[in-house]
């Protein structure tokens, strides 16, 4: 099953001097976005609150403290902006929760930016009631957030996504917005599965944009006396979720058994800048134990030559139609398969400077964020053509 993918999506963009906002952030997705359109000639407006402590580069704060009237402060700080938020030809929402509001708040805001707007776009990139119910229903993935083949998952995190999305003003928010807005973008495999089923005309994927890609040069000859360094980042409340304790495991009993071949750093609760410091040293990234393929903290590691030892199955090289380079080493979500892929690269190390040259390849390949920028482009201009 191959994806919708815009139609004339190389070089050449009718469409001149368009103006667009993206609303919402997801792991810099919107300001990357931003920046590509803005090298091909375009006013760009990014929304949002930088993605919480990342704190992403963005034109109009949208910030919210957690007080006792910080909810008060944040909707009087909305009211005043909404009328910098119309006469744009695309209005582009990262999330139906593309607000830090309560669901039944973000209705009126949605029909504010429909009426003052030519065109609405939903990204389906992340948590929402599409991928929830889909996949513990349908469950077209043999593992995901929520299943483990025809087994759903009972962790707490599952649990507690799914009494948020299923039966909620959120679900209804969901279905509202993809009914109403004339596109859906998929930004990964998992998340186009879920859509397109749904709303096979408007939905179409388009890859994630990187924007620093290094030189395949930069990597040079892998140093094989020196021990393989493994970087793992740690979020204490999602773990259990999204299989890093697993992935963690495996790498200590990995560091256990190879102890002068192998280096284990660990990022647990600290800055952005630091996280990013210590993955940039590394040759190994171990990203989302249940994904089928590299999301953008696993991209922006392959950037810069890091390995990605997390998701990449076939149906990852397929939607993006690759057929030659295999840069990530892909796992099944089980502790034995993580420990013997790491054990095969500690054993193997000659193969470490050919993956992280088609890392790097890989993502100027589907993921240059000009390349990207002309993929959205190609939509915008065939919904605002009405083609």
């Amino acid at each position: 099953m191959r994806a919708t993918q815009p139609e004339n999506v190389v070089q050449n963009i009718i469409i001149k001097g368009m103006k667009i906002l993206l609303l919402g952030e997801y792991s810099n997705v919107h300001a990357t976005l931003a920046d590509g359109l803005r090298t091909l000639g375009h006013e760009v407006t990014v929304a949002s609150n930088g993605d919480f402590w990342k704190n992403y580069p963005r034109d109009i704060d949208l910030p919210r403290t957690y007080t006792k009237w910080g909810g008060i402060k944040y909707m009087a700080r909305l009211l005043r902006i909404l009328p910098q938020l119309k006469g744009y030809d695309v209005v582009q929402l990262i999330n139906p929760m593309f607000l830090e509001i309560k669901a039944k708040r973000i209705f009126p805001i949605y029909s504010y930016l429909k009426r003052h707007n030519k065109k609405i776009i939903l990204c389906g990139f992340g948590m929402d009631y599409y991928w929830v119910n889909t996949n513990i229903t349908d469950r077209p993935l043999r593992y995901s957030d929520f299943n483990f083949g025809e087994k759903l998952r009972t962790d707490d995190n599952a649990k507690r996504e799914i009494a948020d999305w299923i039966g909620t003003e959120k679900e209804r928010l969901n279905k509202y917005i993809a009914d109403d807005c004339d596109a859906i973008v998929t930004g990964l495999y998992e998340y186009w599965v879920c859509y397109h089923p749904a709303f096979p005309e408007k939905t179409s994927f388009i890859p994630f944009p990187i924007k620093d890609i290094a030189e395949e040069s930069a990597v040079g000859t892998s140093d094989l006396n020196r021990p393989i360094r493994i970087f793992i980042g740690i979020n204490k409340t999602r773990s259990v979720y999204k299989g890093t304790d697993i992935m963690l495991k495996a790498a200590q009993d990995i560091k256990k058994n190879y102890a002068d071949k192998v280096e284990l750093n660990i990022a647990e609760n600290v800055p952005f800048s630091q996280y990013v410091d210590m993955m940039s040293h590394s040759d190994l990234i171990l990203d989302q134990l249940y994904s089928y393929t590299p999301a953008m903290n696993a991209l922006a590691a392959m950037a810069k030559g890091i390995i990605c030892v997390g998701g990449g199955e076939p149906e990852n090289y397929d939607i993006l139609h690759e057929e030659e380079l295999r840069p990530i080493i892909n796992v099944e979500p089980s502790y034995e398969s993580v420990f013997c892929e790491l054990e095969q690269v500690v054993l193997h190390p000659e193969c470490i400077g050919k993956l992280k040259k088609q890392g790097i390849e890989y993502v100027r390949r589907h993921h240059d964020y000009r390349k990207v920028a002309r993929q959205y482009l190609a939509l915008y201009e065939k919904i605002c053509n009405g083609r």
